[in-house]
C-alpha cells in the first residue's frame, strides 16, 4: 500500500528559486517507489520574487499542492522570509491532514530554515514521524556574524537556538551531501543515534530539457553564431564563492596576456548572480571584472531569468561555467543542468566536492580543483581555459554513468530512507 509524505518547502513552482526544485523533482519520481507526495508550501501570490510560469509545466500531473496561508509583505513588510510568513499556515495544513490520517511522514526541506520546526511540532501534536532535508547547512559562519546586532549576527544566534530543538526526535535527516549536516551532527550527537541518515544530490531530469527543446526559444543574452566563444554561468553566488570568482577573473586577465586572440574571442556571461533575485542593478561580478581589467570580456545579468530560459541558454552556449566554493561540502546543483545541457563544462571546484567526480566520470569537461587555502593560479586558469576553448565543440557525455546522480536516483535513495525511518519508528 502506498504511503503518503508531505514535502514541506517555502517555495514551489512557479517560484524560480533553487530551493523550489528539490520538492518538484522528488514529487515527480516518488510514486515509482511507493510514496505518494503532497507538497505543502507558501502561497505563490505572496512570493516576493518574480514567478516563472514555465515551471508549472514541469510539475507532475495530478500532484496535490497545498498553498498554505501566508502573511503578505504589503502594504507593510514586517518580515520577508517565506518560512516565517507561511509557518502557521503550513502547520495548520499539516496538522489537519495528520488528524484526518492522511499523512505517514513529514519532510521539511530547508531553506527556508524557519520552516524546520514545523516538522517536530506536527510530530508532538499528531505523532507523525518527521525529517529535515538540508539543501544548505543551517548554522553557518557567514560574513558579518561577528558584528553585534547585525542581521547576520541575529540570524546566526537564532539558528543556534532553533536547530537543536527542530532536529530533536527527527526520524530522518537528509542532505545534498554529508558535509551539509556534519556540523549539526557534531553539535547534536543524539540525532545520529535516533535518525536515519541519508544523502542524495539534487539531481536533474532529462524531462526538463525535453520541454526546453519543444519550446525552441532563442537565447536573448547572446547570439550563438556571432563568432564568439560564449561561456555562461547561471545561478546564485555564495559568499564563500566570491574568492573563486576572483580567481577565475584573474585567469581571464592572464589569458589575455598569454593568448590575446583567444581572449578577444571569449565572452563570459554571468546570469542571476546579483545581490537579490529580482534586482536588475544588483551587480556583484561586473565590479570585480572591472577591477580585474576584464570587463570587456565579462557581462552580468544580475537578476534571474526563467528556469526554462536558463536551460535554453546553456544548451546554445559554447560552454558552461561552474564555479564552486571554498567550502568543501558545497556541491553546486547547477552542475546537473550543466552536464545534461550536453555542452562542455569548465569548472573550478573544491577538491572534496562530489561534483568533481560527477563531471569527470561523465567526461563532461575540465575541472580545476581548489581548497580554502589554495586557489588555482591565474596562469593555471588561463592555460586550462585556452585548452578548453581549443577542444572540440561537441563532447560525447557518458550519461549512463551520470544516472547515479540523476533526480530519479536521488528520489530512490529518499524513498529507501523513508521506508527505513518509518519502520524504525514503528518498532520503538
Amino acid at each position: 500500500m502506498r504511503r503518503r509524505v508531505a514535502l514541506v518547502t517555502g517555495h514551489f513552482a512557479p517560484s524560480n528559486l533553487v530551493g523550489a526544485h528539490r520538492a518538484r523533482l522528488w514529487s515527480r519520481y516518488l510514486p515509482e517507489f511507493g510514496w505518494e507526495p503532497v507538497v505543502v508550501t507558501g502561497d505563490p501570490a505572496k512570493y516576493e520574487e518574480r514567478p516563472d510560469p514555465d515551471l508549472e509545466r514541469l510539475v507532475p500531473a495530478g500532484l496535490e499542492v497545498v498553498h498554505a496561508a501566508t502573511l503578505s509583505t504589503r502594504p507593510v513588510r514586517l518580515v520577508g522570509d517565506i518560512g516565517v510568513r507561511a509557518f502557521w499556515g503550513c502547520y495548520r495544513a499539516l496538522s489537519s491532514m495528520a488528524k484526518a490520517g492522511r499523512l505517514d511522514f513529514v519532510l521539511v526541506t530547508i531553506p527556508s530554515n524557519y520552516l524546520a520546526p514545523v516538522g517536530r511540532l506536527v510530530h508532538m501534536r499528531r505523532g507523525v514521524p518527521f525529517g529535515i532535508d538540508y539543501q544548505d547547512p543551517w548554522v553557518n559562519r557567514w560574513p558579518g556574524i561577528d558584528v553585534p546586532f547585525s542581521r547576520a549576527w541575529m540570524s546566526y544566534r537564532l539558528a543556534g537556538l532553533l536547530e537543536p530543538w527542530s532536529v530533536r526526535d527527527a526520524a530522518l535527516i537528509t542532505g545534498m551531501a554529508p558535509g551539509y549536516v556534519a556540523g549539526m551532527l557534531e553539535r547534536n550527537p543524539g540525532v545520529a543515534e535516533r535518525a536515519v541518515l541519508s544523502y542524495m544530490p539534487m539531481g536533474s531530469a532529462p524531462e526538463d530539457y525535453a520541454l526546453v527543446r519543444d519550446l525552441r526559444r532563442e537565447p536573448f543574452l547572446f547570439q550563438p553564431d556571432d563568432g564568439h566563444f560564449h561561456l555562461i554561468y547561471a545561478g546564485a553566488l555564495l559568499p564563500a564563492g566570491l574568492g573563486v570568482v576572483d580567481a577565475f577573473l584573474a585567469g581571464l586577465r592572464a589569458l589575455r596576456e598569454q593568448a590575446p586572440p583567444a581572449a578577444s574571442r571569449l565572452r563570459v556571461h554571468f546570469v542571476g548572480t546579483g545581490s537579490s533575485p529580482d534586482d536588475p542593478q544588483g551587480f556583484r561580478v561586473l565590479p570585480r571584472a572591472q577591477a580585474a581589467g576584464v570587463a570587456d570580456i565579462v557581462s552580468e545579468h544580475p537578476h534571474r531569468i526563467g528556469y526554462v530560459d536558463a536551460l535554453g541558454h546553456l544548451m546554445q552556449s559554447s560552454g558552461v561555467l561552474v564555479l564552486g566554493s571554498t567550502e568543501r561540502h558545497y556541491t553546486p546543483s547547477k552542475v546537473f543542468q550543466a552536464i545534461l545541457s550536453e555542452r562542455p563544462v569548465f569548472a573550478m571546484l573544491h577538491e572534496e566536492s562530489t561534483a568533481v567526480s560527477m563531471i569527470r566520470q561523465a567526461g563532461a569537461g575540465e575541472v580545476l580543483t581548489l581548497t580554502a587555502q589554495r586557489l588555482p593560479a591565474p596562469e593555471e586558469v588561463a592555460t586550462a581555459l585556452l585548452a578548453f576553448m581549443e577542444s572540440p565543440a561537441h563532447r560525447k557525455v557518458d550519461l549512463g554513468g551520470f544516472e547515479a546522480y540523476s533526480a530519479r536516483a536521488s528520489t530512490r535513495a529518499l524513498a529507501e530512507a523513508l521506508d527505513l525511518a518509518v519502520a524504525r519508528e514503528k518498532s520503538r
